[in-house]
């Protein structure tokens, strides 16, 4: 099963509330998308549709041809396996190093310590963060945070990246650097989808795919 993640007729309701409406969109594979609009719109919610964190009212979530908003928690947990996803709130282990909290996902599939110390150490340093390794997470600032969790969903080589704000708490390095991890999330062939209102994302070279969300409903253009 791979890509892309897409969108039949998703809807979702918060009481009477339509938060979104009938959306009907595909994130394809080997692409930047880039989900857009101001706070409060629905970007996250989205989010949390296409990785399997909650299911739509009406419609469906794919991934590829696999209903994946339909399953079972058993079967969407599993899935979640091959899903790397940054939300806004890093939620790191405080007592652990930056270097543990990012290796964590891994511990279930690798033979040794020692490569999971240099995998992680290796996706800390894509995003300027290597120094860190040895800091408790319980010290590190919102934006030293905020990298070490985007480690975390990188660290797995996932075939399915979801990142909710990731550019909230950097400065202008710091963006730099979240745009060529995403770069090559995209070059390494999976499907890439981000939630930002940074203007630093959205009106730059980065999107191959721009999703403005407004009113509940989602259209596609190209930047």
């Amino acid at each position: 099963m791979t890509g892309p993640l897409r969108c039949e007729g998703v809807s979702l309701l918060r009481g009477q509330r339509a938060v979104l409406s009938g959306i009907d969109a595909t994130f394809p594979t080997g692409a930047v998308s880039l989900i857009t609009g101001p706070t409060g719109v629905g970007k996250s919610t989205l989010l949390h549709l296409l990785g399997g964190l909650m299911r739509p009212t009406e419609g469906t979530v794919f991934a590829g041809d696999a209903p994946i908003s339909r399953w079972t928690a058993g079967h969407r947990d599993e899935w979640r396996r091959r899903v790397g996803m940054a939300l806004q709130a890093p939620h790191l282990l405080p007592g652990l190093t930056a270097l543990e909290n990012t290796l964590l996902p891994l511990v279930p599939r690798a033979t040794s310590l020692a490569d999971l110390r240099e995998r992680a150490r290796e996706v800390l340093g894509w995003l300027g963060a290597g120094h860190l390794a040895d800091e408790p997470a319980g010290e590190l600032s919102g934006g030293e945070r905020q990298r070490v969790s985007l480690a975390r969903s990188l660290v797995g080589a996932p075939d399915f990246l979801l990142w909710d704000e990731p550019t909230a708490h950097q400065d202008a390095d710091g963006v730099a650097l979240i745009a060529d991890a995403l770069r090559r999330e995209r070059d390494r062939g999976a499907v890439v989808v981000a939630a930002a209102h940074d203007p630093r994302l959205s009106e730059g070279p980065l999107p191959d795919l721009l999703f403005p969300l407004e009113d509940g409903s989602l259209r596609c253009s190209t930047p």
